[in-house]
């Protein structure tokens, strides 16, 4: 394995790198920006852990001997309640999400034309754009509802976007240089929205436990079983925190246009 010893590697990028056992002492990590990575069963010790941001699924986080998983997680809950919302058990309750998902992304996308449309395009902090974000909730739900649950093998639409971090060579499209419209991207959209709309007026308790295989490719998801109600579960928790992010940014998008 490569060692490194009092070298600068200041301003590396790792792409698709393997670094899983490996050890850092006395190294700086700084003004490091990580995205779509896993640390799993990381431990870190005599660290100096200053202004640190953390967004993303966290389980059995301890700080100074304090699990502080449950704070953390109740405490989202007490700022958004509705969030409970958005893990049902049964086909009423994915009704139920489904409606407030829609209300409240309406509510969004009226504030965001309340902007000029050239900074629907613009990011904040190297986050999507709201346009990119849209693409990218229409990239899930094909995803997740075309692909995994109904079988499409490639439902994609030219101007899906999948996650940053995805594979290349999966065969969908990932095309960040085109810039369409608030309304040519909602039209793909709303076609995908009335998918899962489609899907959750359908449902019922042995439907949402039925387990589907994606078709055996190179797209994603991977052909592995997955049952509807997993398969929908994620197209919800894409779109609250989706839509939470679009609501922050707007905000400072807001405040540019002044």
């Amino acid at each position: 394995m490569a060692e490194f010893g009092e070298e600068d590697l200041s301003g590396s990028t790792f792409d698709w790198t393997d670094l899983s056992g490996s050890t850092f002492r006395a190294a700086s990590l700084s003004n490091v920006t990580i995205r779509g990575t896993d640390l799993h069963h990381v431990k870190m010790s005599g660290v100096e852990l200053w202004d640190v941001d953390i967004t993303g699924e966290i389980q059995g986080l301890r700080i100074n001997g304090v699990d502080v998983t449950d704070y953390v997680e109740q405490e989202v809950l007490r700022r958004e309640p509705d969030l409970a919302r958005m893990r049902p058990d049964d086909p009423a309750g994915f009704r139920e999400a489904w409606d407030l998902v829609e209300r409240r992304w309406d509510g969004t996308v009226e504030r965001a034309r309340g902007l000029d449309p050239e900074l629907l395009h613009e990011q904040v902090d190297g986050e999507w754009s709201f346009v990119e974000t849209l693409r990218h909730l229409s990239f899930a739900t094909a995803a997740w509802v075309g692909r995994a649950i109904e079988g499409d093998p490639a439902p994609w639409h030219p101007l899906d976007l999948p996650w940053d971090e995805a594979p290349e060579g999966r065969g969908f499209p990932r095309d960040r240089s085109v810039r369409p419209s608030l309304d040519e991207v909602l039209e793909v959209r709303r076609a995908r929205q009335s998918d899962v709309r489609h899907v959750v007026e359908g449902l019922t308790a042995e439907v949402l436990a039925s387990e589907h295989t994606p078709p055996d490719d190179e797209g994603w998801p991977p052909a592995r079983p997955f049952s509807v109600k997993d398969c929908l579960s994620i197209v919800l928790n894409e779109e609250w925190w989706h839509r939470t992010y679009a609501e922050r940014d707007l905000a400072v998008l807001e405040t540019r246009s002044t």
